[in-house]
């Protein structure tokens, strides 16, 4: 693993770093990049920006690491908000919610994790719109699936998330992409042992263009989320290889990252949805983001130094 990488995922759990970086003066404005704001107003005005422009979104409200079902229900009820208000501005067609279920009581109470979800989908439904189920560390993979089995029974439009760099992933692709069947495939930014993961970038990235192969080769609606430009490249042209139109699949990728080529792909007539993080617990989501991406922290620790 890149050491930066380590590092960055090991600030993540640092009470006294993450204090430092969220009281610093400019850690606010440095957020805004990649964060739509703390309150659903501002995350729904993003949304309306980013759809006036011809993508389309998913919207996460940050709240892991649930301990209780107090802080569960809060994050329902953020949802449920968020819900209202996309139907209301006329929105719901263009955007989805993704939740983490670690957010909604998985972490202590599976049984309530799922009726929490059951209540996010059938607001979505409500709304018009979809639900999409985030993937955490490896160690949530099973729940998170056996979840995603129950709400399909109801709400068959329930979207996977499924993680290249573990080795496992394959097996779930290939049962996950029956028709119908919405699946967003990424590369993972947890910190995994490499007895369910793969630690090396190009085994990644290698797991990823197998699984993609298999999701364009099944009958679901595949998502691919990856800012990596040649991976990009590869999507396209497995994508015509298999037969695959503009809108029988989707590029994703992460708000603020890469947002010209975000409209770019739009341009070309291709669906692609920005990921929208939003809500006051933003320092877990950043220091993933970091780490995925190591470049992106020159940005950050840069604005610290001129700014700080």
């Amino acid at each position: 693993m890149n050491p930066l990488r380590s590092l960055i995922l090991a600030a993540a759990r640092n009470g006294t770093i993450r204090r430092l970086v969220a009281t610093a003066p400019v850690s606010r404005d440095v957020v805004r990049r990649f964060v739509a704001g703390e309150t659903t107003a501002e995350a729904v005005a993003v949304t309306r920006q980013l759809v006036d422009s011809g993508l389309t979104v998913t919207l996460d409200y940050l709240g892991e690491d649930t301990t209780d079902a107090k802080q569960a229900e809060h994050t329902v009820l953020a949802y449920l908000e968020l819900l209202d208000q996309l139907h209301a501005d006329g929105l719901s067609d263009r955007a989805e919610v993704s939740v983490k279920l670690s957010a909604v009581g998985q972490m202590f109470d599976e049984d309530l994790a799922l009726a929490n979800a059951k209540r996010i989908c059938a607001a979505a439904e409500a709304a018009g719109t979809t639900v999409t189920l985030d993937m955490e560390d490896h160690t949530t993979t099973d729940s998170t699936l056996r979840i995603l089995r129950e709400l399909r029974q109801t709400w068959p439009w329930v979207g996977a998330v499924l993680q290249s760099y573990l080795h496992r992933t394959l097996d779930d692709v290939n049962a996950l992409s029956g028709s119908g069947s919405r699946v967003r495939l990424c590369k993972g930014a947890y910190k995994e042992p490499e007895t369910v993961a793969f630690q090396e970038a190009v085994e990644v990235d290698k797991s990823y263009v197998r699984c993609a192969n298999a999701l364009l080769a099944g009958d679901g609606y595949p998502k691919f989320a990856t800012h990596d430009p040649r991976l990009v490249r590869i999507i396209g042209e497995r994508a015509e290889a298999h037969g695959r139109k503009p809108g029988s699949f989707e590029h994703q990728m992460l708000f603020g990252i890469r947002p010209d080529e975000q409209l770019r792909l739009a341009q070309l007539g291709h669906t692609v949805r920005v990921y929208v993080p939003y809500g006051g617990e933003w320092y877990g989501y950043l220091m993933r983001r970091m780490a995925e991406r190591p470049a992106n922290t020159a940005f950050f620790l840069r604005a610290l130094a001129t700014r700080g």
